[in-house]
């Protein structure tokens, strides 16, 4: 199946399943909530993998972006759909993941209900390359001095900053 015709679960802020509907109509329709799952990929150093995005993307071209994220499929449930994500886009299939949190991210062509997780991994890497142009660990002070440069995915940086926030409450 094409991906522009995937099903995706159009969804309430808490998550619960109004209709299915092709990526074709919720993409481009910020009214309409999708969920997806995202990936911090940290290594032993504490550097976080970020990957490039393909410049044939619809969202975010060549912006640097979280290690995974993905869409969850219609019918999907979110640990099948981290799991997927992780093998599909980095090769990665032994990675002891944890929930960390869950926000909603807008932007003038998306509504996204992101459920984020980490890993540490220090293994190899196979990207998928027609979606993914470089992958590279990036020191957190790398990070944050590229917010707001137009270098790193909206996205990216809604994530960083919410991981950020919740790190900072935890150790409260």
């Amino acid at each position: 199946m094409d991906n522009k015709d995937e099903l995706l679960a159009v969804v309430n802020e808490r998550g619960e399943v109004i209709k299915d509907l092709p990526r074709s109509e919720v993409h481009g329709n910020p009214s309409l909530i999708h969920r997806v799952v995202h990936v911090l990929v940290f290594n032993s150093k504490g550097e976080l993998l970020l990957q490039k995005r393909s410049m044939n993307k619809d969202v975010a071209a060549g912006k640097w972006d979280t290690s995974v994220g993905g869409h969850v499929n219609a019918g999907e449930t979110l640990d099948k759909a981290v799991t997927r994500e992780m093998e599909e886009e980095l090769g990665i299939s032994s990675c002891t993941l944890e929930f960390l949190y869950t926000y909603i991210h807008s932007n003038e062509y998306e509504t996204e209900l992101v459920y984020t997780y980490s890993c540490y991994h220090d293994g190899e890497i196979n990207f998928q390359k027609d979606e993914i142009d470089e992958v590279r660990s990036w020191s957190m002070e790398e990070i944050n001095r590229n917010i707001g440069k137009g270098i790193l995915s909206d996205n990216f940086e809604h994530e960083i900053q919410t991981y950020i926030i919740n790190k900072r409450s935890e150790s409260r």
